[in-house]
């Protein structure tokens, strides 16, 4: 897809971001992924991340990544554009970013380096040198160790053409509003808190027009109930979802460190979709958990999940 469609398109309609799926052995298995990215794509989602966070992205093999993007743009067979994520130190970052877009992808999603924080001017280059490796679409991902300034994010859209959008998983709103106001329609801006639906309200506020949904993994049709609320501004929906399921499901999530993988693949299994279990170092929950976690899905929507 174009670039400047691939921006359009991105901010227009709800994101998520499949998971990877792995089998007993903890091996890429393709089936099963590629049925379950064909699925996501039925819904009409606006774009998915493939190999992203919720994907596993740092738990993949260089040698089977291409093919994990390449299996993603294949089932989605150009109805849902494929974002593939990226990252790790600059060069490395820049052979994930060209196989990437060797495999088809539509864009990339350029995760924070790996493990050290950065001046603003090294993170300018690196996100530069990203850009220039490829003639895709790039969104950056602002996080952890790569918070960029607006100062920084603006002398990056007059350098690299093919920056088309910025993902905030950060949480500072007073940052988030400084951006969306100099940088105006430039960019595209997209939501990526963990949970996202928990802040989506205040990030729509902010210019925010979208986000990524995991829970879209296991319940699309409330995913997408709940994204509409929110363009809507319709605020006794948007309390009655987060009261009745999101907030309790944020408690089930942060009992265990990485859950935010494991709670999506946990959720995939209670609706019959098995996508084996995380890779290490994450840990899928435990049976209580599960259990627990079954019980809300059943509660929250009446016993229909959707």
């Amino acid at each position: 897809m174009d670039r400047e469609a691939l921006k359009a398109r991105v901010g227009q309609g709800l994101l998520s971001f499949p998971v990877t799926y792995f089998d007993k052995h903890g091996e890429f298995d393709a089936a099963p992924y590629r049925a379950s990215i064909e699925r996501a794509a039925s819904h009409g989602p606006a774009a998915l991340f493939a190999a992203g966070g919720t994907g596993e992205f740092f738990s993949l093999g260089l040698d089977e990544y291409p093919s994990i993007v390449r299996a993603a743009v294949e089932a989605a067979d150009r109805k849902v554009p494929i974002i593939a994520g990226c990252g790790y130190g600059t060069r490395m970052a820049v052979q994930l970013a060209k196989a990437a877009e060797a495999a088809g992808a539509d864009g990339i999603l350029l995760l924070p380096h790996y493990l050290i924080y950065a001046e603003q001017t090294g993170l300018f280059a690196h996100v530069k040198a990203v850009c220039d490796a490829v003639a895709i679409g790039v969104i950056v991902y602002n996080r952890d160790n790569a918070i960029i300034s607006p100062e920084t994010l603006i002398a990056l859209t007059k350098a690299c053409p093919n920056l088309i959008g910025f993902k905030d998983g950060h949480g500072d709103i007073e940052l988030v509003q400084k951006i969306t106001t100099l940088v105006g329609d430039r960019l595209t801006y997209v939501g990526g808190m963990p949970t996202a639906e928990v802040y989506a309200a205040p990030y729509y506020a902010a210019g925010v027009t979208t986000y990524s949904s995991a829970v879209y993994n296991f319940i699309p049709q409330a995913a997408l109930r709940f994204y509409k609320a929110i363009t809507a501004g319709d605020k006794p929906v948007i309390d009655d979802m987060l009261t009745r399921f999101f907030y309790p499901y944020l408690q089930i999530r942060n009992r265990g460190r990485g859950y935010a993988v494991s709670i999506v693949k946990a959720g995939m299994r209670i609706m019959g979709q098995d996508p084996g279990p995380v890779r290490s170092p994450l840990t899928d929950l435990t049976p209580a958990e599960h259990d627990d976690l079954e019980r809300l899905l059943n509660q929250a929507f009446d016993g229909k999940p959707a």
